[in-house]
């Protein structure tokens, strides 16, 4: 089949990308930046903003299927930036669709949509999104699944794809802060670590996007769904954190901070940080060290329950957590 992958240059739109590539599928990347390798390896890369409906009709044309993976992630940033890329740019593409007569849509979403701050156990696609976010990517993702899932019907089915918390070699996000804050002394635990929550090797996400792309169609039982993606093994927090430190070659992490603390801190921090963006001179400042959602995100459960994917898409993972840090200790090893 001929597939758009959105943001196909980035950590899991390219793991799609390579799992598509592997079983002979025609690949059309759409992202903001110039990707030479991609172009190496066979596929389109086109160059522009999901949001300009001339960018996005011109990436549909002739698709079967289209992997919405990019979007504006982060815990920090104005709410018009990430409305404009998450909500505005996924409308965008839907009425391209549409226009283009695409069949299949899977959004790639996230479970923040649902979570409150509170401890989420086994959590599963019957939990309500929540009514209030801490940060402007949970909430502008929230209205983005919406659209997804509401445009589902005859002519585009669509299904809404929740992975938790993806990693792997080659990302770009989650383990390269985490080895940062780490090697500067400066990584900590919220609460006592203690916390459960369940991760997503990023082999086994792209592979759920593949399992959702060929198990939709009009009226089947995934359409107009959203799915928790995710390895299905909960760890401590403290576990998954000092896996990834240790496969860094770093020493394991045990200094904590109350959740009450942490969270005084990242309101405080996020005044600060406000009134430096304030400053012309400074420019960009960056992302802050802590916010109120990332600490509850930390501190709190939130693992789901994977068995509506496995039903309806056929998912299963197949790399184990183990196995997932031994593969990244010898991608860090040798620099990839």
């Amino acid at each position: 089949m001929k597939a758009l992958v959105t943001g196909g240059g980035g950590f899991l739109g390219g793991a799609v990308v390579d799992a598509l590539l592997a079983r002979g599928d025609e690949v059309v990347s759409l992202a903001r930046g110039d990707y030479p390798a991609l172009r190496e390896r066979g596929v389109t890369t086109l160059r522009g903003d999901l949001a300009d409906p001339a960018s996005s009709r011109a990436a549909v044309e002739g698709c079967d299927v289209v992997f919405h993976v990019a979007a504006k992630a982060g815990v920090w940033g104005s709410t018009a930036a990430f409305r404009r890329s998450n909500v505005d740019g996924t409308r965008v593409l839907l009425d391209a669709c549409r226009d283009a007569r695409v069949r299949r849509f899977v959004f790639t979403s996230t479970p923040s949509v649902v979570h409150t701050g509170h401890d989420i156990a086994g959590g599963d696609e019957s939990l309500p999104y929540a009514t209030g976010f801490d940060s402007a990517y949970p909430e502008t993702k929230a209205e983005a699944e919406r659209l997804v899932l509401a445009a589902d019907g005859p002519d585009l089915a669509t299904v809404a794809l929740r992975p938790h918390l993806v990693w792997g070699p080659g990302d770009t996000q989650l383990v390269p802060r985490i080895l940062d804050r780490a090697r500067r002394g400066r990584l900590r635990f919220v609460g006592d670590g203690s916390a459960l929550i369940d991760t997503t090797y990023v082999d086994d996400a792209a592979r759920a996007h593949l399992d959702a792309a060929d198990r939709l169609g009009p009226g089947s039982a995934c359409a107009g769904r959203p799915y928790f993606i995710t390895s299905g093994d909960p760890r401590p927090v403290r576990e998954l954190v000092n896996g990834i430190v240790v496969a860094g070659g770093l020493e394991p992490v045990h200094g904590t901070v109350p959740l009450p603390v942490a969270v005084a801190a990242g309101a405080a921090v996020e005044t600060v940080w406000r009134a430096l963006e304030r400053v012309p001179v400074l420019g960009a400042v960056g992302d802050p060290p802590m916010t109120r959602f990332l600490a509850r995100q930390l501190a709190t459960a939130h693992w789901f329950d994977i068995g509506a994917a496995r039903r309806d898409l056929g998912y299963v993972p197949q790399v184990p957590l183990d196995e997932g840090f031994a593969r990244l200790a010898a991608s860090l090893r040798v620099g990839t």
